[in-house]
């Protein structure tokens, strides 16, 4: 149901406490013509409620030759911020940054952070920001699971449907995702409530089967004619087949015509309780950008394409996000989700 301006200035309140914005910050809002107004005058809003310096800086909108469609995450890396030092700078000299137009996998937000500035995205519909408001325990919960993540050595994946996925990791850090920004350098993205890493160079092997039922993005659908079963070695997607969806999928990403966009790029599973797995359905495709499919509880998401976010060497634009259900996710062959259900660790799980 629809949120008022009331009520999204008080949850971005909420989430801006969360983030430690007080009468000693600045707060800098990013956003281009396409930013959802509603969000932009709430998160000025509550940033003057809680006493911080707050100013926007606008940007014209960009638009790639390569790019298809409307999604934000449809084409990655090159942004309006690209070679906009000036711009750049007037957001580096704020404590956090309100992104509502996304600068997600650029250079720009990279260096942003090692500034230590924070960054918060919030680009989806007001609804989807209300249901899924952060809070302290989201952090705890997703933390709980960083923690073992970070000690692990290998990553396996199985399902009924065929799935039998393997990695190593180390190579690249734990990445967490609890909707709030709250220590220097560091980038959230509000709703969310889930965590990744990326496979160790050349490491991704076996099998991966989306199934019917499973959800593709950036075009936010569901597989429905029949299963894709997907085929890696050495750390690439090799064959994509199936039906209309694998022809679909394939043709995309040729599109893009670049060897690293099969590239396996981050690995991880939900842990946000309150994102549904049917909500996309129930969204316009340019409404959102599909945060209740990466964040729902017990998925295994793997993504495609880029890693130069955590210092890795592909900067491709295309970057498919695959969240798939009833999984069974294994660290040093320990489960953590089982068929789509979260069992450990403990400080994981519900309460």
């Amino acid at each position: 149901m629809p949120v008022s301006q009331s009520e999204l200035t008080q949850h971005f309140e909420h989430v801006l406490t969360l983030s430690k914005v007080d009468d000693t910050q600045s707060v800098a809002i990013l956003k281009s013509h396409y930013s959802n107004a509603m969000i932009v005058t709430a998160a000025m809003e509550a940033s003057q409620r809680l006493g911080a310096k707050a100013y926007i800086v606008e940007l014209a909108s960009f638009n790639h030759r390569t790019a298809v469609g409307n999604d934000l995450t449809a084409y990655v890396g090159h942004t309006a911020l690209t070679d906009h030092p000036a711009a750049q700078q007037a957001l580096m000299a704020a404590d956090l940054v309100v992104d509502t137009m996304m600068l997600l996998h650029s250079p720009e937000q990279e260096a942003i952070l090692k500034s230590g500035t924070r960054i918060l995205l919030a680009v989806e519909p007001p609804e989807m920001l209300a249901r899924m408001l952060p809070t302290v325990q989201d952090k705890q919960r997703v933390e709980a699971a960083a923690d073992v993540f970070r000690q692990a050595s290998t990553f396996k994946v199985t399902s009924c449907a065929g799935t039998d996925f393997t990695a190593s990791l180390g190579q690249y850090p734990v990445v967490s995702e609890y909707g709030f920004a709250d220590a220097p350098g560091r980038w959230d993205h509000w709703p969310s409530g889930f965590l990744f890493s990326w496979p160790n160079e050349g490491s991704a092997e076996g099998t991966v089967v989306v199934d019917v039922g499973d959800i593709l993005l950036p075009f936010k659908t569901y597989v429905r004619d029949k299963p894709i079963t997907l085929e890696i070695s050495e750390g690439f997607i090799r064959k994509i087949h199936g039906g209309f969806d694998a022809e679909y999928l394939r043709e995309y990403m040729a599109h893009f015509k670049d060897p690293d966009v099969y590239a396996f790029s981050h690995i991880g599973w939900g842990l946000q309780p309150r994102a549904q797995w049917s909500a996309m359905g129930l969204h316009d495709k340019n409404d959102a950008i599909g945060m209740d499919a990466r964040a729902f509880e017990g998925n295994f998401l793997f993504s495609t394409g880029p890693n130069t976010e955590v210092g890795g060497p592909r900067n491709t634009p295309c970057h498919m996000d695959i969240p798939l259900r009833h999984c069974s996710v294994f660290l040093d062959d320990s489960a953590v989700v089982e068929e789509g259900r979260v069992v450990a660790p403990q400080g994981s799980l519900l309460t």
